[in-house]
């Protein structure tokens, strides 16, 4: 779960990071008395899970309330990649000496975690390491050890931080790491870390990760959860416990294992080009336990997205076998009937595997004018893709 700005400075002021924090509101009124409760001059700052907010207009200086308020206006409502700004943080403007950047995050390719520094913040990190490689230091943090003050040291020099600020840094990132373990986090970024005229140390910003495994661990982190960015169909996916993620395309996919969806997406994709561009819909995968509940859910789900034309559904029968899924598939579709859903969307279904022709049987006998049966993976990608685009 990624949490906006306000949220990840929040976590850090619980770990003693200093920062920030200021007040977040939802229109430019509440932003003009935002700011005379902080005290002018504030900067107003678009509060999405996006980073280049500055570049896109998302970040702006107000030396006044009034201006805050005005500010406000402009920035609410704004496009940034994709994310609509609802809301914005009213912060007091901080005097920038020199700008920096930090960061622990899980490193997959390494099985460890990583700790990055630079003395170049304040821009996208992802161009330091491109232009600049050598000014990004990355240093490899054993979990078992972790981060104390010899580590951290250690992070700074390698970053070539100035002598005189090597402990200032090295202390908040003690407090960062601390941060980044104690809340089950995948990632902490601090963009930029900057030190003021009075030779104070601040994150700025921040960026926070955490890891939803983790969730059982952290009753508190439920009040973090924002659904208001989250698309409606995914939340409702959520409530039912689906593993769905909502794409932008026309042929819903269901399929049982999470590397068969991920295959099936990408076939998919690719038959989907000899029919005008037609893309798969969604990601979801609905386990090795095919019941009729979870497969109703599912294409519920699925069919309740106005912009699914058809639906791949892809079973490799292992543990459960083809003709569970079979049987789950026809007393979903009773189940949705019987709820009062017309369906009306074409269901290509791929069964393969434990039991294969006995889910086949099945779903023949079942003769569903929806259904249709394809043998291979890749004749149902395109069929499905030809109907979707049929529809279209």
């Amino acid at each position: 779960m990624d949490l906006y700005e306000y949220q990840a400075k929040e976590l850090f002021a619980a770990h003693d990071v200093p920062t920030i924090l200021g007040e977040v509101v939802t229109d430019a009124a509440a932003a003009k008395a935002a700011a005379e409760r902080v005290g002018a001059p504030v900067v107003v700052k678009a509060q999405v899970k996006a980073g280049g907010r500055g570049k896109a207009g998302g970040v702006k200086f107000a030396p006044t309330a009034d201006d805050a308020g005005e500010k406000a206006g402009e920035i609410l409502g704004l496009n940034i990649k994709d994310h609509i700004v609802g809301k914005v943080l009213v912060v007091e403007a901080a005097d920038i000496e020199s700008e920096y950047y930090v960061s622990f995050l899980l490193d997959r390719t390494n099985r460890c975690f990583l700790a990055m520094a630079s003395v170049e913040g304040g821009m996208e990190i992802e161009e330091v390491a491109e232009t600049k490689p050598e000014a990004l230091a990355k240093v490899l943090i054993d979990p078992l050890v972790g981060v104390d003050l010899d580590k951290a040291k250690e992070i700074v020099l390698e970053a070539k931080f100035p002598a005189e600020l090597v402990d200032k840094v090295a202390d908040v990132l003690v407090k960062l790491w601390e941060t980044f373990v104690s809340e089950d986090a995948t990632l902490v970024e601090v963009n930029p870390l900057v030190l003021d005229p009075s030779g104070k140390i601040l994150a700025l910003d921040g960026k926070v990760s955490l890891d939803e495994n983790a969730d059982f661990r952290h009753p508190e982190h439920a009040a973090l959860v924002d659904d208001s960015a989250t698309d409606p169909l995914e939340v409702k996916a959520k409530e039912k416990g689906l593993n769905y993620v909502k794409l932008s395309g026309e042929v819903g996919i269901i399929g049982n294992g999470a590397g068969l969806v991920m295959s099936t997406l990408d076939v998919v994709a690719y038959a989907g080009e000899e029919f005008g561009g037609v893309k798969p819909a969604n990601f979801l995968d609905i386990g090795g336990g095919a019941s009729a509940q979870v497969m109703a859910d599912g294409l519920e789900i699925i069919l309740g997205d106005p912009e699914v034309k058809s639906v791949f559904v892809n079973v490799f029968g292992g543990i459960t076998s083809c003709d569970a899924v079979a049987n789950g598939i026809v007393q979903a579709l009773e189940m949705l009937s019987a709820d009062g859903t017309v369906i009306t969307k074409p269901l290509v279904c791929r069964l393969d595997g434990n039991n294969a022709d006995e889910g086949r049987r099945i779903l023949d006998e079942a003769e569903h004018d929806v259904i249709e049966l394809v043998d291979t993976m890749d004749d149902a990608a395109r069929r499905v893709a030809e109907l979707a685009a049929a529809a279209s």
